[in-house]
C-alpha cells in the first residue's frame, strides 16, 4: 500500500543519527545519505518499498508537527520493540509510551511510542503473540 514515507527534518545532524538507531534496530538497510540537500532513506532488509525517508521540506519552510499524526513502523518481535525503543532513548527520543502490550487493540498488540528530537511522533509494534524460547 505504501511507496515511501517522507518526514521533514530542521536539525539533520541530530535526526540522522537518531533515525539510524532506530532503523537498525528494525533491520532496515540505509538506502541513501545526502547530507547536502539533505535528506536520508532506509528500506526494509529485504526489498526496495516502502521506503522511509527524512530530510528538508521540499518548500523550503520549516518543518512542523502536526497534531494527531503518528507513524508506527513494524517489528517482527518484542524484544525488536524493545531495542528500537530504547535506541530512540538513548539518541535524543521522548517517551510517548514505553513498550507493553495495549490489549485495547488487540491481545497481542505490543508497541512502544516516542517523539523523535523534533517531536514526530513515532510508534514501533509487534502484532505477533509471544513466543517464550524452547529449552534446547
Amino acid at each position: 500500500m505504501l511507496s515511501h514515507v517522507y518526514v521533514g527534518i530542521n536539525n539533520f545532524e541530530e535526526a540522522l543519527p537518531f533515525y539510524s538507531a532506530v532503523m537498525a534496530e528494525l533491520g532496515a538497510r540505509q538506502r541513501f545519505v545526502d547530507t547536502h540537500r539533505p535528506w536520508a532513506a532506509w528500506q526494509p532488509a529485504e526489498g526496495a518499498r516502502p521506503l522511509f525517508i527524512i530530510g528538508a521540506p521540499y518548500d523550503n519552510q520549516p518543518a512542523v508537527c502536526g497534531n494527531g499524526q503518528m507513524l508506527a513502523l513494524q517489528a517482527t518481535s518484542r524484544e525488536m520493540v524493545d531495542r528500537a525503543y530504547a535506541a530512540a532513548r538513548e539518541h535524543g527520543g521522548v517517551c510517548e509510551g514505553a513498550p507493553g502490550l495495549r490489549p485495547q487493540y488487540h491481545a497481542n498488540y505490543y508497541g512502544a511510542y516516542f517523539r523523535d528530537p523534533e517531536g514526530n511522533k513515532l510508534c514501533v509494534v509487534c502484532h505477533e503473540a509471544h513466543h517464550d524460547a524452547q529449552p534446547g
